[in-house]
């Protein structure tokens, strides 16, 4: 029980201080995946003529493609110096140390959540209608978050001993974005 009280409030409190003090507040997290989204479907359907034409509803499938794709690769940066960004804590206090990535994941979660409603009234307004395969995307969802977990809490316990692992990553994780089949 004190963990996911612990991990609870490490994740709300994080989530909080993302968008603290900024003008637009929590549609940043909803702005950031919109905004990239806007740039990649203008490169890859006008300049490149890719996708568009090939995959229906190819909008929506990019767009979602790019919210998921966001919360794994933003929880696993955040996570990977977690630990020793919270290393006061760390050595003053005795709790299980798994909180501290599990947090950034969840925190993520929160955005994946607000990402997601706008992404379903995205495809809606698309003219997209709703077929009962979508029933299985929660399971979609259980894997995704469960790599991510795993990802992150390998990087954070990598990176206390080996902090190049953050520059490894940031690098990879984005030709990951671009080498995958998220576009």
């Amino acid at each position: 029980r004190r963990f996911f009280d612990l991990l609870l409030l490490m994740a709300v409190s994080d989530f909080k201080k993302a968008y603290f003090e900024t003008v637009l507040g929590y549609a940043w997290s909803l702005l950031r995946p919109l905004l990239l989204f806007g740039v990649l479907l203008a490169v890859f359907t006008q300049i490149f003529r890719v996708g568009s034409d090939q995959v229906e509803h190819y909008p929506v499938f990019l767009l979602l493609n790019i919210v998921l794709f966001s919360f794994f690769q933003e929880s696993t940066l955040a996570a990977t110096t977690a630990v020793v960004a919270r290393e006061g804590i760390v050595r003053k206090t005795q709790f299980p140390r798994l909180v501290i990535p599990m947090s950034i994941v969840l925190t993520g979660m929160f955005n994946l959540g607000m990402n997601l409603i706008a992404v379903l009234i995205f495809a809606l307004a698309f003219g997209v209608d709703p077929l009962w395969t979508w029933l299985l995307f929660p399971v979609v969802l259980l894997l995704l978050v469960t790599l991510t977990s795993a990802v992150s809490t390998y990087l954070s316990a990598l990176y206390v001993r080996r902090r190049d692992v953050a520059i490894i990553w940031s690098v990879a994780a984005p030709a990951l974005f671009y080498g995958s089949a998220v576009l």
